[in-house]
């Protein structure tokens, strides 16, 4: 029986994997928009505590896993040769293992080489989950992000460098209305710098523990409403050229479900957009209660 410390957090693409605490809670834990680690002190379990992890779970279902997530925030923070160990355990524990995922902030990238990368790509890493959140270095400040555009472009050019996918995200709505066109082309201009396999865009939700929970409550920042994100997305995939990138916003926090293909699936992404905006059409809405996170 696993024992996670705290809640437990995982990307939508990692719903049936097994997730293992590799870390407990994130490094850095100071962005205004999250809740998720706010109550855990960041600290390594690494292989040992990955090892007490699986000596817990019986052989007939050790022997199915297929995919592992690795917890909490951003796993990557750990030493490489810890985590080349833990990587090592995984492969020798779980026999179907096919892929490792985890989540990344670009500091823990700036200390690992390309080539400490390869190794941890050759070890069984297949995927990278990162935080971009905005291209705009004034919105990445003001939210606490602890990096600038420039230094997620050099840990992504990094990641992608050495073989391992990327998954990006990005929040709609983090600038609010009043910066929603320079927030959208800011980060459209990253992406295309980067030229990720993924990018999940999510909406900005500001529950109750963040700071941005109070900035609201304080009305010194204002959510934007449904059609304004949506038109904030349209800018963005208007200014997005990409080689070959799965795009969705299939994550909870938003309200309307896209998936597709950039750029071949650009257009066909607008034209949805421009209807459900210029109809005011909210029949393909996620209900508001599937959206409480």
């Amino acid at each position: 029986m696993l024992r996670y410390e705290g809640s437990i957090w995982r990307p939508p693409s990692e719903a049936r994997s097994l997730i293992l605490q590799a870390t407990v809670g994130c490094s850095h834990n100071a962005c205004i928009f999250c809740v998720s680690y706010k109550q855990k002190k960041y600290r390594v379990r690494g292989a040992e505590g990955i090892k007490s992890d699986l000596d817990s779970l019986p052989s007939s279902y050790k022997e199915r896993v297929s995919r592992v997530f690795l917890a909490d925030g951003n796993a990557l923070a750990m030493a490489t040769s810890e985590f080349l160990h833990t990587l090592n355990l995984l492969r020798k524990e779980l026999p179907a293992l096919e892929r490792t995922g985890v989540y990344a902030y670009a500091k823990d990238v700036r200390d690992k080489s390309v080539e400490d990368l390869k190794e941890l790509h050759e070890a069984g890493l297949g995927i990278v989950y990162l935080g971009l959140e905005t291209g705009d270095d004034e919105l990445l400040r003001w939210a606490r992000k602890g990096i600038d555009s420039a230094e997620n472009i050099s840990a992504c050019k990094k990641i992608r460098q050495s073989g391992i996918p990327i998954s990006l995200t990005i929040i709609l709505g983090l600038g609010g209305l009043e910066n929603s066109e320079r927030h959208a082309k800011a980060t459209a201009q990253v992406l295309n710098e980067i030229d990720p396999e993924y990018v999940g865009a999510l909406t900005l939700m500001t529950p109750l523990g963040t700071h941005i929970h109070e900035l609201v409550k304080s009305k010194e920042f204002i959510p934007m409403n449904p059609m304004d994100i949506l038109r904030e997305l349209k800018i963005l995939v208007e200014n997005l050229e990409l080689s070959n990138c799965i795009f969705r916003t299939n994550h909870a926090s938003n309200y309307l479900p896209i998936r597709g293909v950039l750029n071949s699936d650009k257009e066909s992404i607008l034209e949805m957009l421009s209807e459900t905006i210029d109809n005011g059409d909210t029949s393909n809405f996620r209900p508001g209660y599937l959206r409480g996170l």
